[in-house]
């Protein structure tokens, strides 16, 4: 290669917009290689073909996308799938954002103390549920794997319910402790079954495996109230919880246990309008 081709790390970073820090970064990441390396002095050279691709680079860290996505979208083989891979991590950049949004329309709530006008939304009422055997599944999980891990916890227990007698009731999921960014619960995934003998013989067969068990639910009452398949999100749903929790003591109830999330529609055809789901807690 003709040395006259070549550019020093500081021209190189000059045109293409980066720091020599940076350029020395990314080549430690494999993500952007000098072109030639002093094997004496160490130097790092740069061609002058490399500079529009060290630019889409300062361009993507101006998404804060991280090293690795930006790799994923640089080592595209084509175009076309350089920008699925960036409409990929923008989609999920949009949703961040949105759901930050919504938090803070949540906060401005609170903060402006609006939650009774919040709480008025929600209709409460109580219903007397009876005694169940569930099959269960418990994990230490954070908010953002949640939603994730109920869709997975409660398709194998509806999957594993057929060996127990099939499902009695709408499954549900009770949060013994705080689950958020910080606190990982736990959170325990509850289906009904029929057959308690073949339930514990289902759960035996599992092992260890995703940390089954088989629980027997008394008679109780709870006090809950219905939300639509949007208000499910975070953190619409803690100002449901929160409805709820602020009727109780009104209605000279007291909390007697861990609050909950019953699942009574088929989630995948329901629209955002629609019922899909009952926060509760058990009373007396």
């Amino acid at each position: 290669m003709d040395e006259d081709e070549l550019l020093t790390i500081g021209v190189f970073a000059a045109r293409a917009r980066l720091s020599a820090k940076a350029l020395r970064l990314y080549d430690r990441l494999g993500l952007l290689a000098p072109a030639q390396v002093d094997e004496v002095s160490g130097y790092r050279y740069y061609r002058t073909d490399q500079i529009e691709g060290a630019r889409l680079v300062a361009l993507l860290r101006q998404l804060d996308m991280p090293l690795a996505r930006i790799a994923e979208v640089v080592e595209a083989p084509d175009g076309a799938t350089a920008v699925t891979r960036l409409d990929a991590f923008w989609t999920e950049v949009e949703a961040r954002v949105a759901g930050q949004r919504t938090l803070a329309e949540y906060l401005r709530g609170r903060l402006s103390g609006r939650n009774s006008e919040m709480y008025e939304k929600f209709v409460v009422e109580t219903v007397d549920a009876p005694e169940q055997v569930l099959i269960t599944e418990t994990r230490h999980v954070l908010a953002g794997e949640l939603p994730a891990w109920i869709g997975s916890s409660l398709g194998r227990l509806e999957e594993g319910s057929r060996e127990c007698g099939g499902m009695t009731g709408a499954p549900f999921v009770v949060y013994h402790s705080d689950v958020s960014m910080e606190s990982d619960g736990p959170a325990e995934s509850c289906v009904p079954v029929a057959d308690e003998a073949a339930a514990r013989a289902w759960v035996e067969k599992q092992g260890r495996t995703h940390a089954v068990k088989v629980r027997v639910e008394p008679a109780q009452r709870l006090a809950y109230t219905r939300i639509t398949k949007a208000q499910v999100a975070h953190p619409q749903i803690l100002t449901a919880f929160e409805a709820v929790e602020e009727w109780i003591p009104r209605q000279g109830l007291r909390m007697a246990g861990p609050c909950r999330e019953i699942y009574f529609a088929d989630w995948d055809a329901a629209g955002p309008e629609d019922a899909v789901c009952d926060v509760a807690f058990p009373v007396k």
